[in-house]
């Protein structure tokens, strides 16, 4: 997530429409692999009840199978990613924007795969409980797109300004030393699962249970991101300074957002391996944890961004007409802050358990009947992007409630008999 927020703040010192075509580029980008990415969540419930149940042998079919579904979701990526152009064009995007918008999902098209595979290698390690590597993996990978887009968007060292497609270059390069250096740091831990390649790998039947656990979560994340993707495009008709604000305040709710999120994986872990164990009371106090830490922190968030938007908004730009919708915007986002951390924990509570379709039908229906409506409605009526914005709001309380009673109704069961397999062995079988 830091990968994007430097892009933002460093091409929001270049123009107003380098910042839109990023925004453009980037929600373009992340479309494409999303519904990989959440599809990948698989391994969450699939490694962490198999390290509970204490089966490495689980644990590496799963892993050998993500990385397989990791090519075909890479490529699937990519190809989306070739259609910006005219996708952008019939979405009747900023004719400014479109051309930069473009170059920088080429340049950005090669970081697919390695981001997927990494994503595979990161939730196996997470669920082994190896988090290190990750981390200095990450700050590294950081540092260096910092560097590069200091060398790539603004020319110096005697390249060429290259301005949003610097950044995609750089986020491209980062990727892949991404996916390099995770592997080089936890090989001792990733050995045992990485080789030798597992006979049966490939069968269909273990493939397709693990579509079939993953493919709900991927539609979930894709739902929740296509409302927001959509609230983009639509900020797009109302110009680019719109798409700019939009960027900029999104950029902020999508990393305050990052911490629920790694709560919501380590719930995930937590309750898997309780689950893998056969102990439903353990399983509930993880799940109690995470609802709490996670809603405890989005309450900090939400203060922040309620009482001083306009110095969090000059972080990122000292345009003044970008400047004045996005303080307007940001104490929109801190309103739906709590929501938005107890639906991610919520949901990720419920991946442990193996449960992926309701929470995807929570998604479909809070985005799509719910939110995108009343924000549509809103703009349209006096609002403009503010409205938008609220309808987001509602979007995710509505998905918030869902998935809160589903997370009582679930826990309420017996949890020693949701194993997502007979042994949890049998998973990777």
């Amino acid at each position: 997530m830091a990968m994007g927020v430097v892009d933002t703040v460093m091409v929001g010192r270049s123009s107003a429409t380098d910042l839109a075509a990023v925004a453009l580029g980037n929600l373009y980008w992340f479309t494409a692999v999303v519904f990989g990415m959440g599809s990948l969540f698989a391994l969450d419930p699939l490694v962490s009840q198999a390290v509970g149940a204490d089966d490495p042998e689980g644990v590496a079919r799963s892993v050998q199978r993500g990385l397989v579904l990791s090519v075909l979701f890479g490529l699937l990526a990519m190809g989306v990613l070739l259609t910006a152009g005219p996708v952008l064009r019939w979405l009747h995007q900023p004719d400014d924007v479109i051309p930069v918008a473009v170059g920088y999902c080429r340049a950005a098209l090669g970081g697919a795969w390695p981001f997927l595979a990494f994503v595979v290698l990161r939730q196996t390690l997470q669920a082994l409980g190896v988090l290190r590597p990750i981390v200095w993996v990450v700050v590294l990978a950081n540092l260096l797109n910092v560097l590069l887009n200091w060398l790539l968007v603004f020319g110096h060292a005697g390249l060429p300004a290259l301005g949003a497609v610097g950044t995609g270059i750089a986020s491209t390069i980062s990727r892949w030393v991404m996916l390099a250096g995770v592997v080089a740091l936890a090989w001792g831990s990733l050995r045992q699962s990485l080789r030798p390649v597992r006979a049966g790998v490939l069968r269909a039947g273990p493939m397709a249970r693990m579509l079939r656990l993953g493919t709900p979560v991927g539609l979930h994340m894709a739902f929740e991101y296509g409302a927001f993707a959509i609230t983009g495009l639509l900020m797009g008709a109302l110009g680019t300074v719109a798409v700019a604000s939009h960027q900029i305040a999104l950029n902020l709710a999508a990393l305050t957002f990052m911490v629920p999120v790694g709560i919501s994986q380590a719930t995930a872990v937590l309750v898997g391996r309780a689950v893998g164990r056969g102990n439903g009371e353990e399983a509930g106090r993880a799940a109690r944890a995470g609802l709490a830490l996670g809603g405890a922190f989005m309450v900090v968030s939400a203060v922040v961004f309620l009482t001083v938007p306009e110095l969090l908004a000059r972080g990122y730009t000292d345009q003044a007409v970008v400047l004045s919708l996005t303080v307007q915007l940001i104490p929109i986002a801190g309103v739906f802050q709590i929501v938005d951390g107890l639906q991610v924990v919520a949901a990720g509570a419920l991946r442990g358990t193996g449960d992926t379709r309701v929470p995807m039908i929570a998604g479909a229906l809070g985005f799509y009947a719910v939110g995108l409506p009343v924000g549509f409605a809103l703009s349209r009526n006096g609002a403009g992007p503010q409205g938008l914005w609220w309808g987001l709001a509602v979007g995710l309380g509505a998905v918030a409630f869902f998935l809160l009673l589903r997370v009582w109704h679930r826990f309420a069961g017996d949890l020693e008999r949701i194993q997502i397999e007979e042994p949890t062995g049998s998973l990777g079988s």
